[in-house]
């Protein structure tokens, strides 16, 4: 499925030129299309995968909002275009990232085409996350909204649409898509919270839908959370921090092992990003090997512990380099 200790990134990068941005992607085996929130706030995680909701404001650092009475005004007029683009399969292009909304997201997928990439990679902020995060223009949180479930009905929907018609797009030029969930939010994650099940349910039709359009699903929490629950739902790929999550994702005994044995890979966080941690790239390693059944590790992606787009130039070029350090040593 995936070259062996592959590779990749979260995805958001803290560069402010796209061409250097697009270089560094580009390095890694398995490429994925940059985010650059510093470059424009309209590509932070939120901002980005609710384009199009009416009444969606955000401010310089990404928090959102949705103010309910504009959305109540335009919600009919989505509603229909999403409907034509899942049920009726037209004019799914449409639900595309816009360039204003993601800039490197064409270029990208011009270098996977003309570069022939087998493969490359695309994210989109998880329902169950942009739900919890978003609040209305009130600054009350969404579910005191009484329009709650009609936009959070809207919110799964455009992400649906925006993950099938980015994976469609891969595959136009030649590449198998692997399409991320990032679901942060899921470290609030509460089985005994019915609401919470069903959402979760959720996850399991885009991965069904992601699946018919030829693409690999994968998700990112960089928490924990309940990992016996997010691995049953059909994941090819699960990334999580290494350090702070792989022990208590390996606990989850049985769970995991059904997960292994369909097939699913993880994708390491092996080089942390937050500057605090104390654990050297060795010692990680090291906790690796010890943890993880040896056909798991070699199948796994190796990535950075979370997107990088807070961080510096230097910094996220420090973190690939021992993302590389790291390939050579468990390939060793």
């Amino acid at each position: 499925m995936l070259p062996p200790l592959a590779t990749s990134s979260i995805g958001s990068l803290p560069h402010t030129q796209l061409e250097l941005a697009l270089q560094q992607a580009l390095l890694l085996d398995v490429p994925a299309a940059p985010q650059l929130p510093q470059r424009d706030p309209a590509e932070y995680m939120v901002p980005q995968a609710l384009e199009g909701l009416p009444g969606l404001r955000f401010d310089a650092e990404g928090t959102s909002s949705v103010d309910v009475a504009e959305w109540k005004r335009g919600a009919a007029t989505l509603d229909a275009r999403l409907e034509r683009a899942l049920e009726h399969d037209e004019g799914m292009a449409q639900f595309l990232p816009s360039a204003a909304a993601w800039q490197a997201l064409r270029p990208f997928v011009w270098e996977v085409e003309h570069r022939k990439l087998p493969l490359a990679k695309v994210q989109i902020a998880g329902p169950l996350t942009l739900r919890w995060s978003l609040r209305t223009s009130l600054g009350e949180p969404l579910a005191s909204s009484p329009e709650r479930g009609g936009i959070e009905a809207q919110i799964f929907r455009l992400v649906l649409a925006r993950s099938l018609a980015m994976a469609r797009r891969l595959r136009e030029v030649g590449a198998r898509p692997i399409v991320f969930l990032d679901e942060p939010g899921l470290y609030a994650f509460d089985k005994r919270d019915p609401q919470h099940l069903v959402s979760l349910q959720e996850l399991r039709i885009v991965v069904l839908a992601l699946r018919r359009e030829g693409a690999l699903t994968g998700v990112h929490c960089c928490g924990n959370t309940e990992w016996a629950a997010l691995l049953g739902l059909g994941w090819d790929i699960v990334s999580l921090d290494a350090r702070l999550s792989l022990q208590a994702l390996l606990a989850t005994g049985a769970a995991f092992d059904r997960f292994h044995a369909a097939g699913g890979t993880l994708a390491l966080g092996i080089v942390p990003t937050d500057f605090s941690a104390t654990d050297d790239l060795v010692a990680l390693l090291a906790a690796a090997r010890a943890q993880l059944p040896p056909e798991a590790l070699q199948r796994a992606l190796l990535t950075p512990a979370c997107g990088l787009a807070l961080r510096s130039v230097p910094d996220a070029e420090r973190i690939f380099a021992e993302l590389r350090e790291a390939q050579r040593l468990l390939r060793a």
